[in-house]
């Protein structure tokens, strides 16, 4: 986890599955309930997505978006991106593929 200015990247590595949910949790609802105008989840280095880690993306994008913040996706594996198709969570998630253009993405319009 770092910080660029008023953001925060969290980098999840490796099978984002069952495990990592727990494991990530500790790290992921602090930073969610946080004061970061955007929360970057960084997924470049997974190898696998399952629904547990779905389910994380989720749990993050509710609590941030409780607050008036936003969470941004970054993922460019095509099996992850699938599962987020396939699920319909592609369009919540709006995944982007760096970490810059997460950060660089205007706020979407309502």
């Amino acid at each position: 986890m770092y910080e660029i200015g008023d953001n925060t990247v969290v980098e999840l590595h490796g099978d984002v599955d069952l495990v990592a949910f727990q494991r990530a949790i500790p790290v992921l609802d602090p930073v969610a309930a946080g004061t970061a105008r955007t929360v970057v989840v960084d997924l470049t280095r997974a190898t696998f997505l399952d629904c547990s880690g779905l389910s994380l993306l989720m749990r993050a994008q509710r609590r941030v978006s409780a607050r008036g913040a936003r969470l941004r996706v970054v993922c460019t594996d095509p099996m992850s991106l699938r599962v987020m198709g396939i699920t319909g969570l592609k369009t919540t998630l709006s995944p982007v593929a760096s970490v810059r253009e997460a950060l660089a993405r205007p706020e979407p319009q309502s």
